[in-house]
């Protein structure tokens, strides 16, 4: 519990700043696109996802550790599996342009996901 309390104080700020970043971004910069999604609709998709797979990982390192490594993978492929669910709106819509959107949504994963795979990597180095 005390790992899973250790990546909230990190993910927590870590997602604001990002959030921050993008809103001002987006905000300054692409001012004249509507965006399909807003930005704190991305975020809390992807702090909602983070956390649920960082706790399966918590429960799988605990219960059976050395398959840490393998929830880790199967956790993410239903992760992408998720993003592409929660696309699925965007990608049937008649937006021209759906580059700014698809781009607004995956940099964030991208970096979520690199942020969780330092965690998961620490947890299955412990071992």
């Amino acid at each position: 519990m005390r790992q899973f309390y250790k990546f909230l104080t990190i993910i927590i700020p870590f997602s604001i700043v990002l959030f921050f970043i993008q809103y001002y971004i987006i905000s300054s910069f692409f001012e004249n696109i509507t965006f399909f999604y807003s930005t704190w609709s991305i975020y809390l998709f992807h702090l909602i996802i983070t956390l649920l797979s960082y706790s399966f990982l918590l429960f799988v390192n605990k219960t059976f550790a050395d398959k840490t490594g393998f929830a880790f993978m199967g956790f993410s492929l239903i992760k992408m599996m998720a993003s592409i669910v929660f696309l699925i709106p965007l990608i049937q819509s008649d937006l021209t342009s759906q580059i700014p959107d698809v781009s607004a949504f995956f940099i964030p994963y991208f970096l979520f996901l690199f942020f969780e795979t330092l965690f998961a990597v620490r947890l299955i180095n412990k071992q």
